[in-house]
């Protein structure tokens, strides 16, 4: 009965919104428009809306770009507009240019005074997107939508294997592809007498990096495993990437790149039917059927029980198929999960080369497992440090896309400003803010230098790290966990204010995510907390632990490692622990520090004490730690056991890979003035 009347609702849904389809113009049109109102809307006839009408009527004027992609931006601060659009790698320019003059009519029409907007026309040979925010360089896989055919293969597993194949092998191609087209097509035979031909297709937008386009399509390959194994076509359309197969017929023209060599017959291009527009607020739509050309053009004359019949397949489908967000729901949780690069944050290598006297060993700064950190200078006199991957690095591209990532988001005076990147070839660099006095750890840990770290400069420095930490933790746009906080991580600038570094190891958690299992352990023994070295566990709390072994650190200026006392042999955080239960706690202190400020001193071991003790609630969150520095009356409780340290021994006989001191060579770079 429930499907009955499901069905019932869906027949109604279906033709009202069915007559409002492109089916005059028999073109396919997907659209996605914002409902975000909080600055999501423009108003008619205001100064964004004429940018958006400029910029869109001029966006395919430039006759000498034939590669199918343009991107452009119009107006100034709150009113400007940036637009992308592009074609499938096959289309002919005018073809392309028509495509999206077409484009550009229906969207703003589907669209009406939304500031964001994207849509694919003509059978998805063409894609327009705007918005008030920059998007060129976006790695984007929201909002999406896919489709199949109902027809299945007749010998799955050989069809599956065989699609597999061609589709990884198109997304190494198209990902290989250079600054104007991430484009592949080829084609392979299924069947015991290779009667039967997949023809397949793979496309990023040109402006992402190799790394994110092959991201962007391994989700459509995998998103294709899950929909749609042994669907005899099907494709996953995404703004930054589309990918796409077919069996009945060729549906692109064969390119010189392209191993077919036959020629489609535009009769017979198989077009997936688009279903009605979806009210703006919908990511995919159920599988058609294959006979997608005339599916919209008979729609609204066929029977009612036709109609019934097919909806309520889709409201069987639709109670067992989680359904999709909406737009803006999509849209914030893609915030937090794609990297905003902009035009502006790109360095030529020249650049780079001429500015680092051609990489100069004179010029070279520290050296670490991910690659060299050289100095340099910019022709405008602006000094920067560089970080040149290593090309030998089998973890570089990873390090390149979370460095990237993090930092491009993420804006504090604690943290270390990342300038821009350079991506030429297989060189990776990436371009920082010179910070002056080297890292923490060449002065703390130096007999001589520490000296130079009054205690004014290093309650500042401790302060300034928990700032930057609860920055990532819960003020940031997203919550990031470092994963390898460490004295040598901790840049010092002209004024000794702490900048927080190397950001390779870092994860991104969900706004109410609070903890996530790895069986990869990254870090720095020593610094790590329990439950991660030993079984995989990390979350805030992790960093908790990381900032209170530099607490102590900063206060000792000494490294966490074995201290001598008398007959005991003891790691910095337990003998803390030892002397304060004791008594004894000025034994922690630096001797180089005087007593003026004794009772601060005191109460940052107690803080550090705190941080690290082995219960992992039992630890304070840095939201606490930040008020506790600030507010000398705030009562603390008292410390309990510290956590055992984990050294490689531990690790080894917990089965985790182990390494002399850190897990990751990145954590061992060595980083002079930068």
């Amino acid at each position: 009965m429930s499907s009955f009347l499901c069905s019932l609702l869906l027949i109604f849904i279906f033709t009202s919104q069915l007559t409002t389809a492109d089916v005059d113009q028999g073109k396919n049109f997907q659209y996605f428009c914002d409902q975000n109102n909080d600055g999501g809307i423009y108003t008619t006839n205001s100064t964004y809306h004429t940018n958006l009408n400029t910029l869109l009527s001029i966006l395919t004027s430039n006759k000498e770009i034939n590669y199918g992609f343009y991107n452009s931006s119009y107006g100034i601060n709150s009113d400007k507009v940036n637009a992308i659009g592009l074609c499938r790698g096959d289309l002919k320019p005018n073809d392309c240019r028509n495509c999206l003059q077409n484009s550009t009519v229906f969207l703003t029409q589907r669209c009406q005074n939304r500031k964001q907007a994207i849509g694919w026309y003509d059978d998805d040979r063409c894609m327009l997107r705007y918005s008030s925010r920059s998007i060129f360089g976006l790695y984007d896989t929201r909002p999406y939508y896919e489709a199949w055919s109902l027809k299945t293969a007749i010998n799955e597993d050989e069809f599956d294997k065989v699609r597999k194949n061609l589709l990884d092998n198109l997304r190494n191609r198209a990902a290989s592809g250079d600054s104007d087209l991430k484009y592949a097509v080829g084609s392979d035979e299924v069947g015991p007498n290779n009667n039967q031909t997949i023809y397949g297709l793979a496309q990023c937008t040109p402006d992402l990096f190799k790394t994110f386009c092959d991201d962007c399509l391994v989700q459509s390959i995998n998103e294709i495993a899950i929909c749609c194994n042994n669907r005899m076509s099907a494709r996953v359309v995404r703004p930054s990437c589309y990918l796409r197969y077919e069996t009945d017929s060729l549906f692109y023209q064969p390119t010189q790149d392209s191993p077919s060599s036959l020629s489609p017959s535009p009769t017979s291009v198989p077009s997936l039917a688009a279903p009605p527009p979806f009210a703006n607020n919908t990511t995919s739509y159920p599988g058609k059927s294959n006979n997608y050309g005339s599916t919209i053009g008979i729609a609204i004359g066929v029977p009612i029980a036709l109609v019934a019949m097919v909806f309520i397949f889709i409201c069987i489908y639709l109670k067992v198929r989680k359904p999709k967000k909406r737009f803006e729901e999509v849209q914030e949780e893609e915030d937090d999960d794609k990297i905003e690069i902009t035009e502006g944050l790109q360095f030529h290598f020249n650049t780079i080369r001429i500015a680092t006297n051609d990489f100069s060993d004179s010029d070279k700064l520290g050296q670490g497992g991910f690659g060299v950190v050289y100095k340099g200078r910019l022709s405008n006199g602006l000094e920067i440090a560089i970080k040149r991957l290593s090309m030998n690095s089998g973890q570089g591209d990873l390090e390149f896309k979370n460095e990237v990532f993090f930092l491009a988001k993420l804006q504090h005076r604690n943290l270390v400003r990342l300038l821009g990147f350079c991506l030429e070839g297989s060189e990776r660099l990436l371009i920082y803010e010179f910070v002056h006095n080297k890292s923490l750890d060449y002065f703390i840990f130096d007999q001589a230098k520490k000296a130079q770290l009054n205690w004014e400069r290093r309650y500042t420095i401790i302060l300034g790290i928990a700032r930057g930490i609860l920055y990532l933790h819960e003020d940031s746009r997203v919550r990031v966990i470092h994963r390898d906080l460490k004295a040598s991580n901790i840049l010092l600038d002209k004024r000794m204010n702490p900048k927080i570094a190397d950001f390779g190891m870092a994860r991104l958690f969900g706004v109410d995510q609070t903890q996530e299992n790895t069986n990869r352990i990254v870090g720095t023994y020593g610094y790590m907390a329990p439950e991660y070295a030993r079984h995989g566990q990390f979350s805030t709390k992790s960093d908790v632990f990381s900032f209170g072994i530099l607490v102590l650190e900063i206060v000792s200026g000494t490294k966490n490692s074995y201290i001598r006392d008398g007959e005991n042999t003891e790691y910095l955080s337990s003998f803390a622990w030892r002397n304060w239960k004791e008594g004894t706690a000025a034994n922690i202190i630096d001797p180089t520090l005087n007593n003026d400020s004794l009772n601060e001193i005191m109460r940052c071991i107690h803080i550090g004490l705190l941080c690290v003790q082995e219960n992992v609630a039992s630890r304070p969150t840095m939201a606490s730690v930040v008020v506790t520095l600030n507010s000398p009356s705030v009562t603390l409780p008292i410390p309990l056991q510290p956590a055992f340290h984990i050294g490689p021994q531990d690790m080894k006989s917990s089965g985790h890979s182990s390494a002399q001191e850190s897990v990751n060579g990145a954590s061992n770079t060595q980083l002079f003035p930068r």
